[in-house]
């Protein structure tokens, strides 16, 4: 559910700030999803004049403008046509990030001159598709802000809007009044009346209405009216700029007026087409077999039981889930008969799933409208109707009657207490049910047609807590066994030490538990400090050292399993590494060493040699197990005991190292008489940052129920340019849209360089989109895939292989 800030306040008497509004929302039980506050991306430009604008001299396009800003006048190159002297602009300074064309403005010579920002047009700025030339105002100040010039002159521009999850027990919450009436009720702010006066039918209406007795049940009540002599053009901009803020598309004055109802409301309407309908109207249950072709232009057959609306000539609408084609007004339309109805919610549903259509009408009905507001407002929608299309309206036809949804349950005020634990006076249990809409005669409150999901008294105990806020609740502990705080009984570093242990035993590796001693050959392999950690009393010369990494162990352990005849090896230990003599200088490490080959030989060539990309594989896995950050880099500087050219170190930062992986130094292989080829990873248990979040529950577990489409590209590159730095390239073409870029292919060598020239090979990448609020286009793949491609142009300086 969606709506703009402004909308709101049309029912909402407040002057509560956004912050606040959202932040009741939430603990109203209407959950807020997300707000778009245009001011954010907005706040950092600001308004200019251009005095003075001259011809670039090695350019026919561009010109050479001196702009006044609230910093001086600034020396700005501009290639848009209305670019000139006199007007008034708005200014993106150096510093100032640009949304529309996803960059940051920097100091910058275009044909050798300088251009200090950049003057904006609508769509770099993500205001509108505008970008013939660059945005003229009519007025403003220089360095005013320009959201402060919108706020002022164009407020509809700078509307936050609002959207917030329904559960499906708050039907009332699907209309801008019901979620106005939840914040007045908080003490937000008061609600603004927004009754209308009947419009007096001046002739009999030409259509009637019917509903067959056997569906008094599906459909109790109808009411509708004709309108004649109305023009059917485009809505007036306020309500053209309400439904396109909240993503619905401007149609027709009569269309745009049903959808507005819709979301104010909740309250569902249909125009028919007068002329087009044949005799009456009759409200009937299908028969099964009847076909009609939808406003989506989709034709659909209907199953026995289906509740439709035909007129003499046959089926034209699909009662509360959409209108027929046949029926449907255009431009054209001058006369139109306006419906008002209640359809059953669960025959609704079984309809709309049965049919697979999806709209506003079925989502609404489906959960629950006001049946008692029907004839309030086939009177709103009417007048709003006379107001913006004009004409002259009929009396109101009904058929049926309004469904008896009146009930009333005792409120017991000390049952708050009992139920949810808080103490809330009785006058304000009382004054919070009246100003949602209860009314009270004694101990009994009446629950209003509008809230279906009120059912007992329990719900009204309900709705006093959540008005009152549930997070006033004080939590009592229960009584402990015995006094005190039971303290834990192991520390964070010791359970991540327990699942470091366990994910790599999970891999396939042998724990081993080597000593922490070395001698001073190992510990200058790998960079120890041989002064520091030099024992006065070693056990053996060959134990002289604190070992700085559990890996010289472990290599001694595989070589001496290799002269054993056991040449294929995955060993594993967690435990300390020492880089000094002080307590301070100890580690936490969990190290692995893969040597020799992935399995035994078979006749189908599956075993091979191991690599880094194994160490990487398992350091990763090992990573993700223990809590760490999943957007980490991938660095080249490594220890000198591993090979340089085949090794890596992944980090959160420049200087925060969470470990290292790949084939070992053949120097230290040799050193310690292993035969390789061997590979190996480090993790420094201690570098991974703990989760600031103490619970142990895990957060909700997020699936895309949107198709996610892949899209290959191949770029032909120079021969040094890393896998890595195109991958970071393409995967930041689109945050929001790409889950995963890889690599899958790359051609190189001599015949690469004859197809591509000297010094080129090809590299082949997947992208993952993977949408999150709708599916996705031809032209939105289109977009991401121009992004790639130029952000890995600019990263590498490739160029698509065709």
């Amino acid at each position: 559910m969606k709506f703009t800030l402004s909308w709101l306040k049309d029912h909402l008497e407040t002057t509560a700030t956004l912050d606040e509004i959202v932040y009741a929302l939430t603990d109203l039980g209407l959950e807020v999803e997300g707000v778009e506050n245009p001011v954010e991306r907005l706040s950092a430009f600001t308004i200019g004049k251009v005095t003075h604008a001259e011809k670039h001299p090695d350019a026919d396009k561009l010109r050479v403008c001196k702009v006044e800003t609230d910093e001086g006048e600034l020396q700005i190159i501009c290639g848009a046509p209305n670019a000139r002297e006199g007007i008034t602009v708005v200014v993106a300074k150096p510093g100032v990030y640009v949304p529309g064309i996803d960059t940051t403005i920097g100091v910058g010579k275009i044909r050798g001159i300088e251009s200090y920002g950049m003057m904006c047009s609508e769509r770099e700025m993500e205001m509108s598709d505008e970008h013939d030339g660059i945005i003229e105002l009519p007025f403003g100040e220089v360095g005013q802000s320009f959201t402060d010039w919108l706020a002022a002159n164009q407020p509809e521009r700078v509307d936050p809007v609002i959207e917030i999850a329904i559960t499906p027990n708050r039907p009332d919450a699907l209309g801008v009044r019901g979620v106005a009436m939840d914040l007045a009720a908080r003490g937000l702010g008061s609600m603004k009346p927004r009754d209308t006066d009947p419009v007096p039918g001046s002739f009999p209406s030409p259509i009637s209405v019917t509903i067959d007795e056997d569906t008094l049940e599906q459909a109790p009540v109808f009411y509708g009216r004709v309108i004649k002599g109305v023009k059917n053009g485009p809505s007036p901009k306020w309500l053209q700029d309400a439904l396109r803020a909240i993503g619905l598309r401007p149609i027709s004055a009569l269309v745009d007026i049903t959808n507005f109802f819709t979301y104010d409301r909740n309250r569902p309407l249909h125009v028919f087409d007068a002329d087009k309908v044949k005799g009456n109207l009759r409200v009937h249950l299908a028969k099964g077999g009847e076909t009609l072709v939808g406003l989506d232009e989709k034709e659909y057959t209907f199953d026995a039981g289906m509740t439709l609306i035909s007129d003499d000539e046959g089926v034209e609408s699909i009662a509360g889930v959409m209108g027929g084609l046949p029926t449907g007004c255009t431009e054209q339309t001058t006369n139109v008969f306006l419906e008002a109805a209640y359809f059953d919610p669960i025959r609704t549903a079984y309809t709309g799933r049965a049919l697979k259509i999806n709209s506003d009408a079925r989502y609404r009905f489906e959960r629950g409208i006001d049946p008692c507001w029907t004839p309030d407002g086939i009177e709103h929608a009417t007048r709003m109707i006379l107001d913006l299309c004009g004409g002259e309206a009929s009396e109101v036809v009904v058929a049926g009657a309004i469904p008896d949804v009146a009930r009333a349950y005792r409120l017991d005020t000390d049952r708050v207490v009992s139920l949810v634990g808080m103490e809330i006076p009785a006058e304000t249990q009382r004054a919070t049910l009246e100003a949602l809409g209860f009314s009270l005669e004694g101990d009994m409150a009446h629950v209003p047609s509008w809230r279906p999901d009120v059912q007992g008294e329990a719900d009204l105990v309900e709705e006093v807590a959540r008005i009152a806020s549930l997070t006033k609740l004080v939590g009592k502990p229960m009584r402990r066994a015995s006094a005190g705080v039971p303290k834990a009984v192991l520390t964070p570093m010791q359970r991540r030490e327990s699942t470091a242990r366990r994910t790599i035993a999970t891999l396939g590796y042998n724990e081993c538990v080597t000593y922490s001693f070395v001698d001073s050959a190992a510990s200058d392999l790998f960079g120890g400090d041989t002064e520091t950690t030099e024992l006065d009393n070693p056990i053996s010369s060959e134990m002289s050292h604190m070992r700085p990494t559990p890996l010289p162990g472990l290599l001694q352990a595989a070589a001496r399993n290799q002269a054993r005849g056991f040449a294929d090896l995955a060993l594993f230990e967690v435990g300390p590494g020492f880089l000094g003599g002080e307590p301070e200088d100890q580690q936490q490490l969990a190290c692995g060493v893969l040597v020799g080959h992935s399995g035994p030989k078979d006749v189908h060539g599956a075993r091979r040699a191991v690599d880094l990309f194994d160490a990487k594989a398992d350091i990763e896995a090992v990573l993700a197990a223990i809590g760490a950050p999943a957007k980490a880099q991938i660095r080249r500087d490594v220890p000198d005991w591993l090979h340089p050219g085949r090794s890596g170190a992944i980090c959160l930062g420049p200087k925060k190292v969470l470990g290292y992986f790949g084939e070992l130094h053949p120097k230290v292989l040799d050193a310690l008489d292993v035969k390789g080829p061997a590979v190996a990873f480090s993790i420094d248990l201690a570098a991974v940052p703990f989760p600031k979040a103490k619970g142990t529950n895990r957060g909700a577990l997020e699936l895309a129920d949107l198709q996610a489409v892949e899209r290959d590209f191949a770029f032909v590159l120079d021969a040094q340019v890393e896998a890595l730095t195109v991958i970071n390239a393409a995967a930041g073409a689109d945050k929001a849209l790409i889950e995963d870029v890889r690599v899958f292919d790359e051609f190189h060598g001599v015949k690469a360089e004859a197809q591509m020239g000297a010094g080129k090979k090809s590299l082949a990448i997947t992208v993952r989109l993977q949408p999150k609020d709708k599916t996705l286009k031809e032209a939105d793949i289109e977009a991401v895939s121009k992004k790639v491609i130029e952000k890995v142009a600019k990263a590498t300086g490739g160029t698509l292989r065709t």
